[in-house]
This record gives structure tokens, C-alpha cells and sequence, in this order.
């Protein structure tokens, strides 16, 4: 079926929606865009164009290639030019509204056999099929930023979706030279369910002044090698889109484990957005910020002498592997899955199941012990799962499987 398809549509040309369009169409799809005026449409315009020179410039396009990529590609302002399309994906804001009006056009301009896709990180799926006369035909295609470089996709079906279109689903993204990890519509997935809650505990950790921005961020990327620490981190998504993600969160799961830490919350509503606003946990107008002052605070001087038993990463990644093993506890994700995207999804060296294979149950019991009894992390149990591997004296999580 994949083979057979024609033409591809993507509704909203924004950094994300303009990637997924070069996704397809160097994957050989021809591949229509749409955006709400000319003016959008030649910002999308251009974000594509500059993402294929910087391809071409890396040497992974040749100019042909380029050429043959842009010659795939039609960029318009109308809807009804999806007319003829098999397949959609909509890349708008995450805004139910708006959401609403794209696909009650796709719903209508497309023919009825046509596959509409939504690449919503936070938003119900569910919600959104059945804002059409189609639901079983609507599914989740959720790619990472930036599109053309990150291999993951996650593929959402709901309690309608039609087997034979996740089965679609899942050669296009295939074909698309993507990894692809199919799960049921639940709050945040895998990728966003694991990470924005890890990213709000950072927000926790300085607020409450138990270390700097750069103490926090040089922790994490010392102790597992990952690019950038959890504050340059939520700088760079947008501490709005946190937010909004750990609101969704909430909303689904209703535990303290998904209560947004007060600070985002001012943050955000005092403008403070990250680097699209120019100013987050960092200025990112200075183009070098000179390290903050060392926090005081008795509990602060304690985690840093040592006293307390804990470190900062210790403090980050147990709750963010006990997260882990949550969900694959509840038979959401497998563990290969759950590594699979977040190494794939949000560039881990290790998943958080490797990541317990090398630090073992017992030290994530042990953090998680300590940080309660200092009055951190103490508004959730263990993982049943954890639990489980320390009953039965099990100290990877691979052994028990």
C-alpha cells in the first residue's frame, strides 16, 4: 500500500512541519505543504530550502539530490489542494482549536480511503479522530525535532483505529528511514512521558537552591554523557511546551508525580520561554554567561559535601529510571522500546533500562530511599516493577526478563 501512494500532504510549515516535508519527499514521496498565507508559506519555504543547504553542505545531498528533493515538493496555501492526497499529516500548534479546524477540512477535502495523521506530542489522538467521519483512519505520527535528523517516530493508534493503518503507518515510516515504536493513545507516550517529567524535576531541584543551572546541567551530562543538561534542555524545547506537556500529564494520570513545578509555571507566565523568547534558566542574549553563585542552604551544602549519601544526576536519573519501569510495569512499552526511543527520540546515549543495567536496582532504591526521607521525590512510591526486582533479589531489570 505504501508503494501505491501518490502524494502525501503536510498541513502547517513550521520548523517541524517544513522537516517532515523534506523527510518525505527525500524519501521519494511527492509531497504537498500548506500552510494559512503566503507569508507563512515562505517561512516554510525557507526553513526547507536552508535545511537541504545545510544537507548539501555536510555532504550527506548532492545539488542534484537538492533539486530533486525541492522538485517533489508543492507548497500552497489552499487545503483543497490535498484533494487527491492518500496520506496526511497535520505539524500545527498544539492547540485542540486549531487542530479541530485542520481536520474537519483533511476530513473533507481528502478521499474517504485517505489515512489522516496528526503529529501531535501531548494531545489526545482520540480527541482528535473523532473530530472526523473517519476515526478509524486517524492515527498518531509523532516525529522529533529536527525531523530530518532524528530517527524515531512514534506511532499512535486508538481504541478505533483500523489494524491495516497502523500496518500502513509503520512501512512509511519505515520507508522514511525512521525507527518506529507503535503504542496506544496515552499521555505523553513514551518519549515525552519519560522526559519532561525528568526535565520538571530539575526545575525542582533549582528552585529549591539545592544546586546552580551549571551544577544541574554538568551533573547529567558528566554522569551519562548526553549533550546538554536538563536546563539548556527545557531552553531549547520551550519551557511553554513543558509546561504543557506535564498539564496533559496531570490531566490523564491525576498523581503528584505529574504536578509542574511552581517555577515553570512563573516562568512561563512571566514570559520566560527559553531561547525563542531569548531568556529562560539562561540569557541566551549574552552570547557567554559567567557561572551563577553557588545556592546556599543547609540541605544544598549537605547534598554537596557528600553527607547525604545523594549526588545531583542520582537525584535526577533514579526517579527518571523508576518512571521507566513504570511503564513498562504497566505493559505500555517493552524495555527495547523504551530505550529505543529515548535514545533515538531525545539522543540518550543509553535508555533508562540500560541505564539501571548499569547502575543496578540497588542504587536506584537506594537514591529514591534517601531523597524521600530528605523530603525530595517523597509524593510517589516505587515502581511495582522496582519492587518487584528487589524481592526477588534481581539487580537489572534484563536478568528478570
Amino acid at each position: 500500500m505504501v508503494q501505491e501512494f501518490s502524494k502525501v500532504g503536510v498541513v502547517g510549515l513550521g520548523a517541524m512541519g517544513s522537516g517532515i516535508v523534506e523527510v518525505f519527499a527525500r524519501a521519494g514521496f511527492n509531497v504537498t505543504g500548506v500552510e494559512v498565507d503566503d507569508a507563512a508559506l515562505e517561512r516554510g519555504r525557507t526553513h526547507l530550502e536552508r535545511s537541504l543547504a545545510k544537507a548539501v553542505a555536510k555532504g550527506k545531498l548532492s545539488d542534484t539530490e537538492r533539486q530533486t528533493v525541492l522538485d517533489r515538493v508543492t507548497l500552497t496555501t489552499s487545503r483543497d489542494d490535498l484533494a487527491d492526497a492518500d496520506f496526511a499529516i497535520e505539524a500545527v500548534p498544539e492547540r485542540l482549536d486549531v487542530k479541530r479546524d485542520v481536520f474537519a477540512d483533511l476530513d473533507r477535502v481528502l478521499p474517504p480511503g485517505a489515512i489522516l495523521a496528526t503529529n501531535t506530542s501531548s494531545l489526545s489522538v482520540t480527541e482528535i479522530a473523532a473530530l472526523t467521519n473517519r476515526p478509524g483512519k486517524v492515527i498518531g505520527l509523532h516525529f522529533f525535532n529536527p525531523a530530518p535528523v532524528m530517527r524515531l517516530v512514534e506511532i499512535v493508534g486508538t481504541v478505533v483505529t483500523e489494524p491495516g493503518v497502523l500496518a500502513v503507518a509503520t512501512e512509511v515510516a519505515k520507508r522514511l528511514g525512521k525507527t518506529p515504536v507503535a503504542v496506544t493513545d496515552r499521555a505523553g507516550f513514551v518519549a515525552n512521558a519519560l522526559l519532561v517529567p525528568y526535565l520538571n524535576d530539575a526545575v525542582g531541584l533549582y528552585e529549591r537552591k539545592l544546586a546552580s543551572r551549571e551544577e544541574i546541567d554538568g551533573a547529567i551530562t558528566k554522569a551519562v554523557g548526553l549533550p546538554m543538561g536538563p536546563l539548556a534542555l527545557i531552553d531549547l524545547v520551550g519551557l511553554d511546551v513543558c509546561l504543557a506537556v506535564m498539564d496533559v500529564l496531570w490531566a490523564e494520570f491525576r498523581t503528584p508525580r505529574y504536578a509542574a513545578a511552581p517555577l515553570l509555571r512563573r516562568m512561563v507566565a512571566a514570559g520566560l520561554l527559553g531561547r525563542k523568547s531569548g531568556r529562560g534558566f539562561y540569557d541566551h542574549s549574552r552570547p557567554e554567561q559567567h557561572p551563577e553563585a553557588l545556592p546556599g542552604g543547609p540541605l544544598a551544602d549537605r547534598v554537596r559535601d557528600g553527607a547525604t549519601g545523594l549526588d545531583i544526576a542520582g537525584l535526577l536519573l533514579a526517579p527518571h529510571i523508576d518512571d521507566a519501569l513504570r511503564m513498562v510495569g504497566d505493559g505500555y512499552a517493552s524495555a527495547d522500546e523504551v530505550d529505543t526511543a529515548m535514545r533515538m527520540g531525545c539522543g540518550y546515549p543509553q535508555g533508562p533500562v540500560e541505564l539501571l543495567d548499569g547502575r543496578g536496582v540497588e542504587w536506584v532504591t537506594g537514591v529514591l530511599a534517601e531523597s524521600a526521607h530528605m523530603g525530595l521525590h517523597s509524593s510517589f512510591a516505587p515502581a511495582p516493577l522496582l519492587l518487584h526486582l528487589v524481592q526477588k533479589g534481581r539487580d537489572t531489570l534484563r536478568d528478570h526478563n
